[in-house]
């Protein structure tokens, strides 16, 4: 790899830019890709490596090119330290997403009830500010607190979270959107938000409801096909 090259692509990590880098087999010319100069071709193998997080070789009109992904890590920003966070963390590390448990609460967001994760007990609107949730990240709001959740979904309706979740019944949800178009985001911006979190599988326990939120993690980060949650009217019954 050229000097050159090797700082391209340190700089694209840095800025946590998912990038590919290609080697052309067998004579071993590179490049970083997504390029607008590239051929088609190459950069939609590209982006599909970059889908799947799978590197390998591809064959693209009758070359090979092995194509290494270079995602930035997957993370989960759970607001609200409770029981489905405790099952949750287990779930979500153990499908390779970096897990940090936010709430002010100390009581709730210690070390005793979350070994080995990492925990900001600042308030959602300072986390989330320093966290900077990207492309790679998901968002899920389990306090039923306003003062808590709304911020967190303030912020991360502002980014590029590929997913938002926030538990609570149609009702809570109902009156979470009104306080949300009340900061000013639109109905287009707040349906990003699954909610009632998680997929629907009568889960009634803690450890069925984290079950059903990273089932749907995946599938929203996999483009699997999903039954549309019905809009509730943002003016609360």
């Amino acid at each position: 790899m050229t000097p050159d090259l090797l700082a391209a692509l340190e700089k694209a990590r840095a800025a946590k830019q998912p990038i590919v880098l290609a080697t052309q087999l067998p004579g071993g010319e590179q490049c970083l890709l997504p390029d607008p100069g590239a051929p088609a071709a190459v950069n939609e193998a590209a982006r599909a490596v970059l889908e799947s997080d799978v590197s390998g070789t591809h064959k693209i009109d009758g070359v090979d090119w092995f194509m290494h992904a270079y995602n930035p890590p997957l993370r989960l920003v759970i607001v609200g330290a409770v029981h489905i966070a405790q099952a949750l963390v287990q779930f979500s590390t153990s499908c390779g997403y970096a897990t940090t448990v936010v709430d002010p609460r100390r009581s709730f967001a210690s070390d005793e009830r979350f070994p080995n994760v990492t925990i900001s007990t600042e308030w959602p609107d300072e986390a989330m500010e320093a966290f900077k949730p990207d492309s790679r990240t998901a968002v899920v709001t389990l306090t039923h607190d306003p003062k808590l959740d709304d911020p967190a979904l303030d912020r991360a309706l502002k980014s590029g979270a590929f997913y938002i979740g926030a538990l609570g019944s149609r009702r809570t949800h109902a009156a979470r959107l009104k306080r949300l178009s009340d900061l000013g985001h639109t109905e287009e911006a707040m349906s990003r938000i699954r909610g009632p979190v998680g997929l629907n599988i009568e889960a009634v326990t803690a450890p069925e409801i984290a079950a059903s939120i990273i089932s749907e993690i995946i599938a929203v980060r996999r483009g699997a096909p999903l039954p549309p949650k019905s809009a509730p009217k943002t003016t609360p019954p």
